[in-house]
């Protein structure tokens, strides 16, 4: 199977769907080209994605924020604290890795079995906000397209004049600083996410989940992917990350195994809550008709552009013995 994905990255380059990046210096690892069969192809996943929850659903508003927010965002969200993986080096060629993915604990470089003790790596690429480099112009790439729709959530809710059950959509660009990369495009440090905020009354929230896993289950059917290919994978209790209540992904069975395509998280009031205890900002919504107020449950259906497209790569691709034909040109 690991022959087979070799196939599929030779092939998407031959047949100008994606390249490494900078590619005449060397490459870049984790970062990849899209060339124009794929660039078509993923902005045609993106446009279906944008038609299918936004132009045909009234109660689902579109958003463009920008890649780097204030600081504070992410003091706020948790990512400065919790956004980590465990870090180890090897003591002999200082090759670095994710210690819960180096299943044998031997260097793949040097063979050797003696490693630093763990600590933890934040995963958010850094950069300075005008010409002085220090701690007071810090800010970070976004690692994640949601936190701008918590910010904006209050904006956009009065401009827009909704009232829950509504979503905030967005998608762009994301960076992460991964230690560990690999499987061609399936862990990059530079990709596209498509998310749904959707901000319901809390005590609904269980009943909203399970409407957008399934719609979010049948996009993918509908993308065409083989349904024997796709799988539910329930996250246990002990293993959800900070926000969640509850998280269910969608996995696609890729040359390697099963791994996450996307997935589905009940967040429930944790960023709103969150955002509008460190900004000082009233976050909550007042509900006209119950004359009460409360800060709305949050359901978040995410997908990464560039693994659905390789998702299509993989379940497209098909050997003729005896090569071309006139019936299979």
């Amino acid at each position: 199977m690991v022959d087979l994905m070799q196939k599929i990255i030779s092939l998407a380059k031959r047949r100008g769907f994606i390249f490494q990046s900078s590619e005449i210096y060397g490459g870049v690892e984790a970062l990849w080209d899209y060339g124009p069969l794929g660039a078509l192809l993923k902005n045609n996943i993106r446009r279906l994605w944008l038609k299918r929850f936004i132009q045909d659903q009234e109660d689902v508003v579109l958003i463009d924020g920008t890649v780097i927010m204030h600081p504070k965002t992410w003091e706020a969200s948790g990512h400065l604290e919790s956004f980590t993986d465990p870090l180890i080096e090897c003591k002999t060629c200082h090759t670095r890795y994710r210690e819960d993915q180096l299943l044998k604990k031997q260097c793949s470089q040097c063979g050797g079995k003696d490693f630093t003790p763990p600590r933890q790596f934040n995963l958010m690429f850094k950069t300075f906000l005008g010409p002085v480099e220090d701690k007071a112009h810090l800010a970070y790439l976004r690692p994640e397209t949601a936190q701008s729709m918590f910010t904006d959530f209050k904006t956009v809710q009065e401009a827009m004049r909704l009232k829950p059950p509504f979503g905030i959509a967005q998608t762009g660009h994301c960076f992460r600083n991964e230690i560990t990369t690999g499987n061609f495009t399936f862990r990059s440090r530079e990709f596209d996410i498509a998310e749904i905020e959707f901000f319901v009354e809390p005590g609904q929230d269980e009943k909203w989940f399970d409407f957008w896993l399934n719609q979010w289950e049948k996009f993918f059917f509908d993308l065409g992917l083989k349904k024997e290919n796709l799988r539910r994978y329930e996250h246990p209790k002990k293993s959800l990350a900070h926000y969640s209540k509850r998280t269910v992904d969608i996995e696609y069975k890729f040359p390697w195994g099963f791994a996450e395509l996307a997935g589905v998280a009940n967040r429930t009031d944790y960023d709103l809550k969150r955002h509008a205890q460190f900004s000082g900002r009233d976050l909550s919504y007042y509900d006209e008709e119950k004359k009460k107020k409360y800060y709305p449950y949050v359901i978040e259906p995410t997908m990464g552009l560039e693994r659905a497209l390789l998702a299509i790569l993989c379940d497209a691709y098909t050997e003729v013995k005896g090569g071309r034909t006139e019936t299979t040109k």
